[in-house]
């Protein structure tokens, strides 16, 4: 939530309040030490970070230095450079209509340095919010030197100011992002006749445009982030850029289990499907984090391009898609996502990976084969230990037991039969409920342990779309 913006509005009432000028790196430096200090969350959204890239960061920003986060896709690069506007003062004063947001105090652009010596103390002062105190632009090889510095405006041209005048300027991203962060995503992309303009503003802190005698001292943190295989081994960035940044920070996938699975937590929306949410139970999710984690750790798969963190939170989107259209077929109160909505993930997730020139033709049998592991591996950790006997005892005179996507969860629960302990087998889930839909979903994947770990036997109908399966001794 915003604060009410500072009432101050000329210079004049800007230099009464005491306001003192800082520059966006000492401000960043002020209010990171400041939560350091108290213990509130630095980068609020990024996880499995603490104790490896975030103090790096830390150090970087503390040290006034401009940066490189570098790692392969999808492992939160954006996101993090995203939350570093949250370091900046909430409102920060400008001269009033700036292109370039100079301070009142000490103004930079031919326009407002004219102003400051006409209005004196009474040059109009307006508040910036950090929100917009941040810029981004995506690398892509027809970035131009315009689009990043600036170049002349002809429009201006036409309207009589001949083309030695400055004010014919119109100002590019970095420039309008004075006394802000700016970040350039992906940079080996930019051409390397682009990157040369960027040097001037790392080092020089200033830009040049089209041989104007322009000299503007800006104000800016430069943030950028990279793919290794782009930065070190394609050397698509140039040597003096590179020297230029004053620290190098690698990111990388999370490291542990649970890093993994509260970044699906936090990022899935399954709030509002088609108009109804849709529950996917815990043990699910841990299928999908074990899942991409086994992807990524496959000889099968190009290290090299990774895997991304989209991949497990698109394989959870879609698993509670396949709970809410079941839902919506069935005519059911819950929609609650069950084993039998895990193979659809497969071919919606197929694009996401980049596999070995070997496995050419095998894609979908290597995926699916590790998914049979992660969900073996989860089942292993939930239901395990427990005693199935009790479902086991169903199978004892030859009966079998139909499943699959279409399948009502009533419905399943009645071919089923009932459990003893089945309670006992929703606890181990973490499943607190008492709906039908949930404990159908319970006994499905216990259904699908049993049957991974060679308890039980299971026919798949082939050609169907469905995922329906017939499990039997």
């Amino acid at each position: 939530m915003r604060s009410s913006t500072p009432r101050e509005t000329t210079l004049g009432e800007l230099r009464t309040s005491g306001h003192v000028q800082r520059s966006v790196k000492a401000e960043i430096r002020h209010n990171l030490l400041a939560r350091l200090r108290s213990g509130e969350p630095r980068f609020p959204g990024i996880l499995g970070f603490d104790d490896t890239v975030l103090p790096h960061l830390e150090r970087a920003l503390l040290a006034g230095h401009d940066l490189v986060l570098l790692g392969e896709r999808g492992q939160g690069k954006t996101r993090l450079i995203r939350t570093l506007g949250g370091l900046l003062d909430e409102w920060t004063p400008v001269v009033a209509g700036c292109e370039i947001n100079d301070h009142p105090y000490d103004p930079v652009c031919v326009r407002c340095r004219r102003l400051a010596a006409e209005l004196g103390d009474e040059l109009p002062v307006e508040w910036r919010h950090r929100d917009d105190r941040y810029g981004e632009k995506l690398a892509t090889p027809d970035t131009s030197v315009g689009d990043l510095i600036g170049d002349v405006d002809p429009i201006k041209v036409a309207e009589g100011r001949t083309l030695g005048d400055p004010e014919t300027v119109h100002f590019g991203l970095v420039p309008r992002t004075n006394r802000g962060i700016f970040s350039i995503n992906e940079l080996p992309d930019l051409a390397e006749r682009i990157q040369v303009a960027l040097l001037n503003v790392l080092e020089e802190r200033d830009v040049q445009i089209r041989g104007y005698a322009l000299r503007l001292p800006l104000d800016v943190l430069l943030v950028a982030s990279a793919n290794p295989e782009d930065y070190t081994n394609r050397g698509r960035i140039i040597t003096p850029l590179k020297d230029r940044f004053g620290a190098e920070i690698r990111t990388h996938y999370p490291l542990e289990l649970d890093a993994e699975l509260a970044l699906i937590r936090q990022e899935s929306d399954f709030a509002d499907l088609a108009g109804l949410p849709a529950e996917v139970p815990d043990h699910l999710i841990e299928v999908i984090a074990r899942f991409t984690r086994l992807v990524r750790e496959s000889t099968a798969v190009d290290a090299r391009s990774g895997v991304s963190a989209r991949f497990a939170l698109a394989g959870a989107e879609t698993v509670a898609a396949g709970a809410v259209r079941r839902a919506a077929l069935a005519g059911e109160e819950r929609a609650v996502a069950r084993v039998c909505d895990l193979p659809a993930v497969v071919p919606s997730l197929m694009g996401k990976v980049e596999f070995e020139v070997s496995e050419e033709g095998r894609e979908q049998e290597v995926l699916e084969h590790l998914l049979r592991r992660a969900i073996a591996e989860t089942y292993r950790r939930t239901l395990g230990p427990a005693d199935l006997s009790g479902l086991l005892d169903k199978f004892d005179s030859g009966d079998t037991v139909e499943s699959g996507e279409l399948v009502p969860s009533t419905e399943l629960l009645r071919r089923i039969g009932q459990v003893p302990g089945l309670a006992k087998i929703m606890e181990r889930l973490g499943m607190s409920g008492e709906s039908p839909e949930q404990a159908a979903a319970a006994l499905e994947f216990a259904l699908e342990g049993l049957f991974l770990t060679r308890r039980l036997s299971k026919d798949v109908q082939g050609g169907r779309a469905d995922g329906t399966a017939t499990y039997r001794t």
